[in-house]
């Protein structure tokens, strides 16, 4: 019985099974193996540039005719510059430190036990994604990276353009010894794989989501594996009284338009009331064909605003519309922000230092900026290589998943004899 004549709980309990006995590998695996696997996995990558085109523009003219939108267009859309940004992040992965053995910290008891906590691989990770190509690459080097054996899941709008990149980092992990079932790709787009997925307890240690509302939320209703995950990227940029004028600007013009479609672009704008120019902030975002939906003072800088209603404020847009209020300083914004932020990103512009550090301790974000991007909100801008995602949550990782947020770590005692009285 081939894979896709199985049924869905049947497929995933065997690709767990061998994603577990290569987990086993892979935890034992050096650090220079794991590197190799994944240069070669890069070069591989690049070879079939040819074959992952052909295959995105399959899934490209699918999502057309199925009525994607353009930011969901963009996020699906390869070309040989992006193709080549995903092998440079495999590449950037492999030569980061590794995370497996590092010494978390170590005590010596009176009773002279040595007790030592190291970083293990988490075993079996499953992620389940949307739209992103890439993220079959960043997600297979992570893991690989740190350890782990991975399932992947990617939605069905991207199905060719994640086989095409699935085979050919198989064939460059399997060329230096590695197992190939370390990276496995789900080859089916039935909806039930995820849902055997999320009841795969005992099988797989820890699924992870990457995609819309819609999916993250029905992950977290039916898992039975833990998740790692974060909903919505609700995310705030807030102009300050103190904020240099053109750095407002310039920040808050890219934090929103850069790219519309990912998770840390700024979907609510707040400017302080004693901010002197909120009206060129305002235009500079209206004239780059930003839809600009503000509240009655934001509405009075310039007549091409839209009016807000209150669901705005709750909205991840993910296209070019950002919601805008005015507020009546610090309190205020720090107020809305709890009241309607994901505890993603949050920004703050300012010159004024204390209280910019006041908004660094108070916002409850996992991300929280001073006079920068929230763009920045990525993996790879932090120096972490690849990322997995962005977690939310409080436990285990928040921010940026990459390599350190992959492992969890055991105690190692040793003794010489030592019995408990």
């Amino acid at each position: 019985m081939n894979d896709l004549t199985q049924t869905p709980e049947m497929l995933i309990g065997a690709m767990a099974a061998r994603a577990r006995k290569a987990a086993i590998l892979l935890a034992d695996a050096s650090d220079a193996a794991k590197a190799a696997a994944l240069r070669a996995a890069a070069a591989s990558l690049r070879a079939a540039k040819p074959d992952i085109l052909r295959a995105n523009a399959k899934d490209m003219e699918r999502g057309a005719a199925n009525g994607l939108t353009s930011a969901m267009l963009d996020r699906l859309k390869l070309d040989e510059g992006r193709i080549d940004a995903v092998a440079d992040a495999v590449e950037q992965v492999a030569s980061l430190p590794d995370s497996v053995g590092q010494l978390v910290d170590e005590t010596r008891r009176p009773n002279g036990l040595v007790l030592q906590r190291v970083r293990v691989p988490l075993g079996v990770v499953g992620i389940i994604y949307e739209s992103r190509p890439n993220v079959t690459a960043d997600a297979a080097s992570l893991c690989l990276r740190s350890g782990n054996a991975v399932i992947l899941r990617g939605g069905s709008e991207a199905l060719e353009s994640n086989r095409a990149i699935h085979a050919a980092m198989v064939e460059g992990i399997a060329s230096t010894g590695l197992p190939a079932d370390a990276v496995q790709l789900v080859p089916t787009a039935d909806r039930a794989a995820v849902g055997a997925m999320l009841r795969a307890a005992g099988l797989i240690d820890i699924i992870i989501p990457r995609g819309g509302k819609s999916l993250v939320a029905r992950v977290q209703e039916e898992a039975r594996v833990p998740v790692l995950a974060h909903l919505d990227g609700i995310n705030h940029s807030y102009i300050h009284a103190s904020a240099d004028p053109e750095m407002a600007k310039t920040v808050a013009v890219n934090a929103k338009m850069r790219r519309t479609g990912i998770c840390g672009a700024m979907e609510t704008l707040l400017i302080d009331r004693a901010f002197p120019e909120a009206a060129s902030v305002v235009s500079a975002l209206l004239d780059v064909r930003c839809e600009v939906r503000g509240d009655e003072g934001v509405r009075a800088l310039d007549p091409r605003v839209e009016p807000v209603d209150e669901e705005d404020w709750d909205t991840e847009y993910l296209e070019a519309i950002v919601s805008a209020r005015i507020v009546d300083g610090l309190d205020d914004a720090l107020d809305h922000i709890a009241a309607h932020g994901s505890h993603h990103t949050d920004a703050i512009i300012a010159e004024d230092a204390a209280v910019a550090e006041a908004f660094l301790r108070r916002v409850d974000s996992a991300i929280v900026m001073w006079n920068a991007s929230s763009q920045f909100a990525d993996g790879g801008e932090f120096g972490l290589g690849a990322e997995i995602g962005i977690s939310t949550g409080r436990l285990h990782a928040r921010g940026p998943v990459a390599l350190e947020g992959l492992t969890t770590y055991k105690w190692l005692v040793r003794g010489t004899g030592q019995t408990r009285p």
